[in-house]
């Protein structure tokens, strides 16, 4: 499946929650109708999104937080299964787009990318619940009811590879908004943490 179609359709059943749009960022700022509540940071690191959405998720338990992660990030930091398993925040909603490459490097194949299950992957280090996807109509079908379930949840979906060539110094940015800008814009969404 196309990242943007498996996106505009969890964009209908996205509701108040927080995203941080991650490796799908591209699609996201363009159909998002609330910025002011998305974490879409420029120049981030592989690897640490996921420990990233758990910590906002331990920090805010009254918000949904979804993370849109890849497995090459996952890859890079397998731990924050296992450590968002243990601290079992019912507020998060773990989404890789696995589309067997890192693009975002021009397209080198991720070991073993045929093979590898993230859905049990999740499932051995302890999330109660997760969930594998081939299918755009399969997974549309079933978005809803799984984002009204209690987290951690784990959503693995296969997505077309979109590898990116041009160097990396060269590429026009998605994100138009400065970090400084899109942490003071949530900020000011969210206003006070209540105690």
């Amino acid at each position: 499946m196309r990242t943007e179609d498996m996106l505009k359709s969890l964009h209908q059943y996205r509701g108040n929650a927080i995203i941080i749009p991650g490796r799908g960022g591209n699609y996201w700022i363009k159909m998002s109708t609330m910025p002011e509540r998305d974490l879409a940071f420029r120049g981030t690191a592989m690897g640490g999104r996921a420990s990233f959405a758990l910590g906002l998720a331990m920090a805010r338990p009254d918000e949904k937080i979804i993370l849109l992660d890849s497995e090459g990030d996952i890859l890079m930091g397998l731990g924050s299964l296992a450590t968002i398993a243990d601290k079992a925040p019912a507020n998060l909603y773990h989404i890789i787009l696995d589309n067997e490459c890192y693009a975002t490097t021009g397209g080198q194949p991720v070991p073993s990318a045929k093979k590898i299950r993230y859905d049990v992957l999740a499932q051995g280090a302890g999330y109660p619940s997760s969930y594998a996807f081939d299918e755009l109509e399969d997974f549309s079908s079933k978005i809803e009811a799984i984002l009204n379930e209690p987290g951690p949840v784990l959503i693995s979906v296969k997505v077309e590879p979109e590898v990116q060539n041009t160097p990396i110094a060269k590429r026009r940015y998605w994100q138009t908004r400065t970090n400084d800008e899109v942490i003071a814009e949530f900020k000011k969404a969210l206003g006070p943490r209540v105690a």
